[in-house]
């Protein structure tokens, strides 16, 4: 199968149709959680007039005289007086407007006369009154479906009574690796041996993009192992991600598996730098991706590829920020027939400086970054004052 350009792969990936079912929880449970459902407020808010500070609440056309005080409305009474002529009410922060009064004056902005009476001593700056429903009216659309939920949204569901909310299950997502010279991170290697240092990456990577991830183990080199466990996961998984197995050499025997299970690939080599043979395919009860075993490589392409999917597959439209800023120093590559992401972290200026690393298998260099940036096909040198676009890791 030929290489493809990043470009191809990503809009092959996003056009997959599978989709996660939608699930009914309590919305102090929805956390990272997406969408799926439209929510409206069920009364205006403010529900009254309200007053924005502690105060007085008076006429504007009484301001320049001796007002008399009528009653104390505290926040949660209601008014029993309505406001004359050269009468107030005093009144707290979030307590209802009387009828007749048209602003509330600061306390500090007025003076105690004889016992029940005072005086404004300031000039007429604003009114001070949230009116009734000017931050929302009954009926009107306050979260759209779709969206990622943020503690903002969930004070938003409390404040119309929306407490049983409607949101998108979670990708179940299998993770398996591919390699007999790996061990468990708990486990010191022997000769020739690493540290499985993937499988937890990519589970973290997984919950931070709002899906439930599932490890099933470290896969041997045997095609016999390897077929059991992708068998095993497959059904009972949305998505299953592998890393390693999936270059070109003789063990290197995982896109043949997936053959075996019943994958079909749409495509198996990626024009991209770190990440060439990025592999993905679709079973009929599951989507698949093949990993590079190199930590920097299956960081970024799950960053790239995987969890825009996953976005996709939750019903939120992918929309990742990317923040234009300036090259703090000169970059140049030696190679520019593929499409390059760079690891960058962000200087004490605002400019972008790429992270030194040594390969994609070094990863104790991602930790350093902020970023990454593309580098498209064709471009050899980034010259320092370069604006480029950020994309937050």
């Amino acid at each position: 199968m030929e290489m493809i350009s990043f470009e191809k792969a990503f809009e092959t990936v996003m056009n997959t149709s599978f989709r996660t079912g939608t699930e009914t929880v309590s919305y102090t449970d929805t956390l990272n959680r997406i969408l799926a459902e439209e929510i409206a407020s069920d009364m205006d808010m403010p529900p009254f007039n309200k007053s924005s500070v502690d105060g007085f609440a008076c006429r504007k056309s009484d301001l320049g005289n001796d007002l008399e005080i009528l009653e104390t409305i505290p926040a949660g009474n209601w008014p029993s007086k309505f406001i004359g002529k050269n009468q107030c009410s005093r009144i707290m922060t979030g307590a209802p407007v009387p009828d007749g009064a048209d602003c509330v004056i600061m306390v500090e902005d007025t003076e105690l006369l004889s016992e029940g009476f005072i005086k404004f001593r300031s000039s007429f700056i604003k009114e001070n009154i949230a009116k009734k429903g000017e931050d929302i009216r009954k009926g009107e659309l306050v979260l759209r479906a779709g969206k990622r939920i943020r503690p903002q949204d969930i004070a938003v569901m409390a404040s119309v009574g929306h407490t049983s909310v409607t949101i998108s299950k979670r990708p179940r997502v299998a993770v398996i690796s591919s390699g007999s010279e790996l061990v468990e991170p708990d486990l010191i290697p022997g000769m020739s041996q690493i540290r499985n240092s993937n499988a937890s990456q990519l589970m973290a990577q997984i919950e931070r993009a709002g899906a439930s991830g599932k490890y099933y183990g470290i896969a041997a080199d045997d095609e016999a192992q390897t077929l059991s466990i992708i068998e095993k996961a497959i059904p009972e998984n949305d998505m299953v991600l592998l890393t390693g197995g999936v270059s070109m050499g003789d063990f290197d025997f995982v896109p043949s598996v997936l053959e075996q299970a019943g994958v079909r690939f749409f495509f198996t080599r990626v024009a991209v730098q770190p990440g060439k043979p990025t592999t993905f395919g679709l079973h009929s009860r599951s989507v698949i991706f093949g990993l590079p075993g190199n930590p920097v490589s299956s960081f970024i392409q799950f960053e790239m590829l995987v969890r825009p999917l996953l976005s996709i597959m939750m019903g939120c439209e992918w929309k990742p920020l990317n923040i234009n800023m300036p090259m703090g120093e000169k970059f140049m590559r030696s190679s520019v027939d593929r499409m390059a992401f760079i690891p960058v972290k962000i200087a004490d200026d605002a400019s972008v400086l790429p992270v030194e690393y040594h390969g994609s298998a070094h990863i104790s260099a991602l930790p350093e970054a902020d970023g990454i940036i593309s580098m498209p096909v064709g471009k050899k040198i980034f010259e320092k004052g370069e604006v480029v676009s950020v994309r937050p890791i």
